[in-house]
């Protein structure tokens, strides 16, 4: 079960903006395309991982896969990879965040990945503080989900447009069972649930320090 915490936010429209080119030779992948080279799956139900065809696959019991990679923490970063889901799958790539056995991830945001399953969080919501009810992408179509952090605004682009611009409130508190906060940490993707079979490939990131 996914936990909601309520917070505020603010909305940019999501229908015309489109973020300016960039130059990809700042970008350093995060993947190789043929191992878990840099990565590290959570203890429980490791088996849900697999790569294929250049990509994490997630397919089994709840298991997360942690970015171990650079021992630097990410703070202000561009985050872009490649998404597919099959139908009535949910997933989701995690920021901010830290290694964990099991459990959902306590430290960091979760940036929704699911066109039609039954949760009604889609994808690219910032799971539990902007959470958005329509699917910006459909099932079985690779899209580019990408996660932009600077200082106390958190952007997300699907496929080049802005979904929403998220800024976090000036004194805002980490409390409950969740830390949802914005502080630095590495990134993590979801294995959800058995029914559930997401693909992640081409990930790449650029530092914003």
């Amino acid at each position: 079960m996914k936990k909601i915490a309520l917070s505020f936010l603010t909305l940019a429209a999501a229908s015309t903006l489109v973020l300016g080119a960039e130059s990809d030779g700042e970008f350093v992948s995060l993947m190789d395309g043929k191992s878990f080279n840099g990565w590290k799956k959570a203890v429980e139900n490791p088996d849900t991982w697999k790569v294929e065809d250049g990509a994490f696959v997630a397919h089994g019991p709840r298991c997360h896969l942690f970015y171990v990679g650079d021992e630097k923490p990410f703070v202000n970063f561009h985050l872009k990879m490649e998404v597919m889901t099959e139908p009535g799958s949910n997933g989701g790539i995690y920021f901010h965040t830290r290694y964990q056995e099991r459990g959902w991830p306590k430290y960091g945001f979760e940036s929704q990945v699911n066109a039609t399953h039954s949760d009604w969080i889609k994808t690219g919501s910032l799971y539990g503080l902007v959470n958005i009810g329509r699917a910006a992408a459909p099932d079985r179509q690779w899209w580019t989900q990408e996660i932009i952090v600077k200082g106390r605004s958190v952007m997300v682009l699907i496929n080049g447009q802005r979904l929403f611009e998220y800024t976090e409130p000036a004194g805002a508190q980490a409390g409950g069972d969740f830390t949802r906060k914005l502080s630095e940490g590495t990134f993590a993707l979801q294995g959800h649930d058995p029914d559930s079979i997401i693909r992640y490939r081409n990930i790449q990131v650029k530092r914003l320090d």
